[in-house]
Protein backbone atom coordinates (compact mmCIF):
# COMPACT_ATOMS: atom_id res chain seq x y z
CA UNK A 1 0.00 0.00 0.00
CA UNK A 2 0.99 3.67 -0.17
CA UNK A 3 1.83 5.16 3.23
CA UNK A 4 2.43 8.82 4.10
CA UNK A 5 4.63 9.77 7.05
CA UNK A 6 4.68 13.29 8.47
CA UNK A 7 7.99 14.09 10.16
CA UNK A 8 11.46 12.99 9.12
CA UNK A 9 13.17 12.82 12.48
CA UNK A 10 14.71 9.59 13.73
CA UNK A 11 11.30 7.96 14.19
CA UNK A 12 9.90 9.01 10.83
CA UNK A 13 13.05 8.03 8.96
CA UNK A 14 13.19 4.61 10.64
CA UNK A 15 9.54 3.95 9.86
CA UNK A 16 10.00 5.02 6.24
CA UNK A 17 12.97 2.72 5.68
CA UNK A 18 11.32 -0.22 7.45
CA UNK A 19 8.04 0.13 5.57
CA UNK A 20 9.76 0.57 2.22
CA UNK A 21 11.74 -2.57 3.00
CA UNK A 22 8.45 -4.40 3.40
CA UNK A 23 7.44 -3.45 -0.13
CA UNK A 24 5.22 -0.41 0.49
CA UNK A 25 5.45 2.88 -1.39
CA UNK A 26 6.30 5.73 0.97
CA UNK A 27 6.04 9.52 0.99
CA UNK A 28 7.72 11.49 3.78
CA UNK A 29 6.72 15.07 4.63
CA UNK A 30 8.90 17.53 6.51
CA UNK A 31 9.09 21.32 6.47
CA UNK A 32 12.90 21.16 6.69
CA UNK A 33 14.37 19.75 3.44
CA UNK A 34 17.65 18.90 5.17
CA UNK A 35 15.79 16.40 7.37
CA UNK A 36 15.48 14.02 4.41
CA UNK A 37 19.18 13.22 4.76
CA UNK A 38 18.17 10.80 7.51
CA UNK A 39 16.46 8.62 4.90
CA UNK A 40 19.74 7.71 3.24
CA UNK A 41 20.63 7.43 -0.42
CA UNK A 42 18.84 4.10 -0.91
CA UNK A 43 15.40 5.44 0.00
CA UNK A 44 13.25 5.41 -3.14
CA UNK A 45 10.07 7.09 -1.87
CA UNK A 46 8.84 10.65 -2.19
CA UNK A 47 10.34 13.51 -0.22
CA UNK A 48 7.78 16.31 0.16
CA UNK A 49 8.75 19.63 1.71
CA UNK A 50 5.91 21.41 3.49
CA UNK A 51 3.57 21.41 6.48
CA UNK A 52 2.07 18.02 7.19
CA UNK A 53 -1.40 19.37 7.89
CA UNK A 54 -1.55 21.51 4.73
CA UNK A 55 -4.00 20.01 2.27
CA UNK A 56 -1.90 20.76 -0.83
CA UNK A 57 1.16 19.22 0.79
CA UNK A 58 -0.81 16.10 1.68
CA UNK A 59 -2.16 15.86 -1.86
CA UNK A 60 1.37 16.15 -3.23
CA UNK A 61 2.38 13.26 -0.97
CA UNK A 62 -0.40 11.14 -2.46
CA UNK A 63 -2.55 10.92 0.65
CA UNK A 64 -5.70 10.53 -1.44
CA UNK A 65 -4.40 7.12 -2.54
CA UNK A 66 -2.81 6.17 0.79
CA UNK A 67 -3.87 3.27 2.97
CA UNK A 68 -2.14 4.60 6.10
CA UNK A 69 -0.83 7.85 7.60
CA UNK A 70 1.57 8.37 10.50
CA UNK A 71 2.10 11.77 12.14
CA UNK A 72 5.42 11.61 13.99
CA UNK A 73 6.69 15.18 13.95
CA UNK A 74 8.00 16.90 17.08
CA UNK A 75 4.76 18.80 17.77
CA UNK A 76 1.66 17.34 19.44
CA UNK A 77 -0.69 19.91 17.91
CA UNK A 78 0.71 19.46 14.41
CA UNK A 79 0.48 15.68 14.70
CA UNK A 80 -3.12 15.60 15.85
CA UNK A 81 -4.29 18.20 13.31
CA UNK A 82 -2.60 16.30 10.49
CA UNK A 83 -4.05 13.00 11.72
CA UNK A 84 -7.56 14.44 11.83
CA UNK A 85 -7.20 15.90 8.33
CA UNK A 86 -6.00 12.53 7.04
CA UNK A 87 -8.94 10.74 8.67
CA UNK A 88 -11.75 13.27 8.17
CA UNK A 89 -10.83 14.99 4.90
CA UNK A 90 -9.00 12.26 2.98
CA UNK A 91 -10.77 9.27 4.54
CA UNK A 92 -7.59 7.32 5.36
CA UNK A 93 -8.54 4.30 7.47
CA UNK A 94 -5.27 3.54 9.29
CA UNK A 95 -4.09 6.73 11.00
CA UNK A 96 -1.86 7.12 14.04
CA UNK A 97 -0.24 10.07 15.80
CA UNK A 98 2.73 10.31 18.12
CA UNK A 99 1.91 12.39 21.20
CA UNK A 100 4.47 13.63 23.72
CA UNK A 101 1.93 14.47 26.45
CA UNK A 102 0.33 11.19 27.65
CA UNK A 103 -2.57 13.15 29.19
CA UNK A 104 -3.53 14.40 25.75
CA UNK A 105 -3.25 10.93 24.23
CA UNK A 106 -6.38 9.70 26.03
CA UNK A 107 -8.39 12.68 24.78
CA UNK A 108 -7.30 12.10 21.18
CA UNK A 109 -8.07 8.38 21.43
CA UNK A 110 -11.66 9.35 22.27
CA UNK A 111 -11.74 11.44 19.10
CA UNK A 112 -11.01 8.27 17.15
CA UNK A 113 -7.31 8.94 16.47
CA UNK A 114 -5.06 6.10 17.71
CA UNK A 115 -2.04 7.60 19.46
CA UNK A 116 1.32 6.38 20.69
CA UNK A 117 2.75 8.32 23.65
CA UNK A 118 6.44 8.97 23.12
CA UNK A 119 7.47 7.50 26.46
CA UNK A 120 6.00 4.16 25.37
CA UNK A 121 6.99 4.38 21.71
CA UNK A 122 8.69 1.62 19.78
CA UNK A 123 8.89 1.20 16.02
CA UNK A 124 7.20 -2.18 16.43
CA UNK A 125 4.11 -0.61 18.05
CA UNK A 126 3.78 1.94 15.26
CA UNK A 127 4.12 -0.71 12.55
CA UNK A 128 1.40 -2.85 14.13
CA UNK A 129 -1.02 0.09 14.17
CA UNK A 130 -0.27 1.03 10.57
CA UNK A 131 -0.42 -2.55 9.28
CA UNK A 132 -3.03 -4.18 11.53
CA UNK A 133 -3.41 -7.49 9.72
CA UNK A 134 -2.83 -10.99 10.98
CA UNK A 135 -1.38 -12.10 14.30
CA UNK A 136 1.83 -10.49 15.53
CA UNK A 137 3.75 -12.92 17.80
CA UNK A 138 5.06 -11.33 21.02
CA UNK A 139 6.24 -14.41 22.96
CA UNK A 140 6.49 -18.17 22.49
CA UNK A 141 7.10 -20.88 25.07
CA UNK A 142 10.34 -22.90 24.76
CA UNK A 143 8.55 -25.87 23.21
CA UNK A 144 6.97 -23.65 20.56
CA UNK A 145 3.48 -25.00 21.30
CA UNK A 146 1.92 -21.85 22.74
CA UNK A 147 2.40 -18.21 21.86
CA UNK A 148 1.24 -14.74 22.90
CA UNK A 149 0.14 -12.70 19.90
CA UNK A 150 -1.46 -9.37 19.14
CA UNK A 151 -4.39 -9.98 16.77
CA UNK A 152 -6.30 -7.63 14.51
CA UNK A 153 -10.04 -7.99 15.07
CA UNK A 154 -12.82 -7.16 12.66
CA UNK A 155 -15.13 -4.24 13.61
CA UNK A 156 -17.83 -6.90 13.87
CA UNK A 157 -16.40 -7.97 17.24
CA UNK A 158 -16.74 -4.48 18.73
CA UNK A 159 -19.49 -4.26 21.32
CA UNK A 160 -19.21 -7.95 22.20
CA UNK A 161 -17.93 -9.28 25.52
CA UNK A 162 -14.49 -10.85 25.82
CA UNK A 163 -16.09 -14.13 26.93
CA UNK A 164 -18.06 -14.31 23.68
CA UNK A 165 -14.95 -13.48 21.62
CA UNK A 166 -12.97 -16.22 23.39
CA UNK A 167 -15.71 -18.78 22.91
CA UNK A 168 -16.07 -18.10 19.19
CA UNK A 169 -12.35 -17.85 18.34
CA UNK A 170 -10.96 -20.45 20.77
CA UNK A 171 -8.30 -18.12 22.21
CA UNK A 172 -7.63 -16.76 25.71
CA UNK A 173 -7.44 -12.95 25.89
CA UNK A 174 -4.36 -12.21 27.99
CA UNK A 175 -4.76 -8.44 28.08
CA UNK A 176 -6.02 -5.42 26.14
CA UNK A 177 -4.27 -2.16 25.37
CA UNK A 178 -6.90 0.58 25.60
CA UNK A 179 -6.08 4.27 25.16
CA UNK A 180 -2.42 3.45 25.46
CA UNK A 181 -2.75 1.59 28.77
CA UNK A 182 -2.65 -2.18 29.35
CA UNK A 183 -5.60 -3.71 31.17
CA UNK A 184 -6.62 -7.19 32.30
CA UNK A 185 -10.15 -7.84 31.03
CA UNK A 186 -12.84 -9.84 32.76
CA UNK A 187 -15.31 -12.07 30.96
CA UNK A 188 -17.73 -9.12 31.00
CA UNK A 189 -15.33 -6.61 29.45
CA UNK A 190 -16.70 -5.30 26.16
CA UNK A 191 -14.39 -4.87 23.17
CA UNK A 192 -14.17 -1.24 22.07
CA UNK A 193 -12.90 0.61 19.01
CA UNK A 194 -9.16 1.15 19.23
CA UNK A 195 -8.50 -1.84 21.51
CA UNK A 196 -5.33 -3.80 20.82
CA UNK A 197 -6.12 -7.43 21.64
CA UNK A 198 -3.38 -9.72 22.95
CA UNK A 199 -4.23 -13.42 23.07
CA UNK A 200 -2.70 -16.76 24.06
CA UNK A 201 -3.18 -19.46 21.44
CA UNK A 202 -1.69 -22.76 20.21
CA UNK A 203 1.05 -22.05 17.67
CA UNK A 204 -0.43 -24.56 15.23
CA UNK A 205 -3.73 -22.65 15.12
CA UNK A 206 -2.40 -19.22 14.10
CA UNK A 207 -3.93 -19.25 10.61
CA UNK A 208 -7.28 -20.47 11.95
CA UNK A 209 -7.36 -17.79 14.66
CA UNK A 210 -6.35 -15.05 12.21
CA UNK A 211 -9.29 -15.99 9.99
CA UNK A 212 -11.74 -16.06 12.91
CA UNK A 213 -10.56 -12.66 14.20
CA UNK A 214 -10.70 -11.10 10.73
CA UNK A 215 -14.35 -12.14 10.43
CA UNK A 216 -17.03 -10.70 12.67
CA UNK A 217 -19.29 -13.16 14.52
CA UNK A 218 -22.08 -12.68 11.99
CA UNK A 219 -19.79 -13.32 9.01
CA UNK A 220 -18.26 -16.30 10.79
CA UNK A 221 -21.71 -17.77 11.39
CA UNK A 222 -22.68 -17.26 7.73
Amino acid sequence: MHIVIMGCGRVGAELARELEGRGHSIAVIDRDPTAFRRLGSRFGGRRVTGLGFDRQTLEKAGLAEAGAFAAVSSGDNSNIIAARVAREVFGVENVTARIYDPRRAEVYERLGIPTVATVRWTADQMLRRLLPSGAEPLWQDPSGAVQLSEVHISPGWLGHKVAFFQERTGVRVAFLTRMGEAMLPTSRTVLQEGDLVHVMLPSDRVAEVEAACALGPEEERA
